[in-house]
């Protein structure tokens, strides 16, 4: 099998929206694309995969995802909301997304948080999880090794498939508890907005 750790470097994990690439000044919806393009255009698994488009932008902003935009202008807390919702599309749902962001944009829209600050956090949690990520993949592909040894005629191709089946059996436990914090989250909002 092809090296793990060259496998890992070619998805360029790495790749994120640093606090340092957005700008001070507000962008219009095609800076903002451009932006987006420019820093995970290298992550996409084939050409026709798009990063972000105008209907994507403005499905989250319909649906209420990120607070309202003035004067066709995205701010830095724009860009810091779209970042984050880029990064949970992959997994959970417009609806859990809204949900979750909810009151990250309720305490950004009256000052109770700074966004820059939330957002060097998840970046800190992202470069964490990229070296464990690392430590934990070499440990299923070396169950993967060791069960296809066990089978008759285990080969490259039985460990492979084993290893496929073994990721994504953990990307669905961490989607599944993602999905039920969200869920948690949700009716914590809901309870709160009945108790007042």
């Amino acid at each position: 099998m092809k090296d793990l750790d060259e496998l890992i470097d070619s998805l360029k994990f790495e790749k994120q929206i640093q606090l340092e690439d957005m700008p001070s000044i507000d962008l219009y919806m095609d800076q903002v694309i451009q932006l987006f393009e420019n820093t995970f255009g290298e992550t996409r698994r084939n050409e026709e995969e798009k990063i972000l488009t105008k209907t994507m932008i403005n499905n989250y902003a319909k649906g209420n995802l990120f607070f309202p935009v003035k004067k066709k202008k995205y701010t830095r807390g724009h860009l810091i909301l779209i970042s984050l919702i880029y990064q949970l599309k992959g997994s959970l749902s417009i609806t859990d997304i809204k949900g979750v962001l909810s009151g990250i944009n309720a305490r950004a829209v009256n000052g109770g948080l700074d966004l820059g600050e939330f957002y060097s956090a998840f970046l800190a949690l992202s470069a964490e999880n990229e070296r464990e990520f690392r430590a934990e993949a070499g440990i299923r592909s070396s169950g993967a090794a060791r069960e296809a040894g066990r089978l008759q005629g285990g080969d490259e191709e039985l460990e492979k498939t084993l290893l496929i089946a073994s990721l994504v059996n953990m990307s669905n436990m961490y989607r599944r508890l993602a999905e039920k914090l969200a869920d948690e989250l949700q009716k914590e909002s809901l309870d709160a907005l009945e108790n007042k």
